[in-house]
C-alpha cells in the first residue's frame, strides 16, 4: 500500500470481504480534481458486480465512519478492478497466480515486447510468466503493463 490510510483501509475492510466472499485486490487513495477519493478494487473467483460492489460499499461506509481515521472529506467508491486494469502492487499479484496475463515490455527481450502467458509466481518485484513451458521472470519495473488476460 502507498500510504498509512491505504493500510488502514485495508484493514478496515478485510473482515468485511472476508464474511462477503470478495477478496480486496486493492486500496487506493488519492487526491482528485475535486477532493479526495478512497477506492476499494474487490473480485472474487467468477467476478464481482454492481451488487457485490454496493453491499460492500455500505458495510465497509459503516466501518470507516466509526474508526473515523481519515481527516479529509473522500467519496468512497467500490469497484472491480477492470479488465484492462494494470497489476501493480505485489497483493495483487498474489491473488492472480494461476490466471492468464498480457505483458507489454518497455524494451524488447529475444526480440519479443508483447506476449501472454500464466503468471505463476511474484517475488521481490519479479513477476515469473510461463510462456511455452518455460518460465520467464519479469522485473515489474521493465514492463509498461501486466495485466490479466482474457479470452474471449
Amino acid at each position: 500500500m502507498a500510504n498509512a490510510t491505504e493500510k488502514k483501509a485495508l484493514e478496515a475492510g478485510e473482515s468485511i470481504a472476508k464474511e462477503q466472499g470478495v477478496y480486496i485486490v486493492d486500496v487506493t487513495y488519492k487526491k482528485e480534481k475535486d477532493g479526495y477519493s478512497l477506492c476499494y478494487y474487490i473480485d472474487r473467483e467468477g467476478g464481482v458486480g454492481i451488487d457485490e460492489c454496493e453491499t460492500f460499499s455500505r458495510a465497509v461506509e459503516e466501518v470507516l465512519d466509526r474508526e473515523n481515521f481519515i481527516d479529509d472529506a473522500y467519496t468512497l467508491e467500490v469497484s472491480s478492478p477492470g479488465a484492462d486494469r494494470k497489476l501493480t502492487k505485489e497483493r495483487e499479484f498474489l491473488y492472480y497466480i494461476g490466471r492468464d496475463v498480457d505483458v507489454k515490455l518497455y524494451a524488447a527481450e529475444d526480440g519479443e515486447k508483447e506476449f501472454s502467458g500464466v503468471l505463476k509466481d511474484y517475488s521481490d518485484g519479479d513477476a515469473y510468466v510461463e510462456r511455452g513451458g518455460a518460465i520467464k521472470k519479469i522485473p515489474v519495473k521493465s514492463a509498461v503493463y501486466i495485466r490479466l488476460g482474457f479470452k474471449f
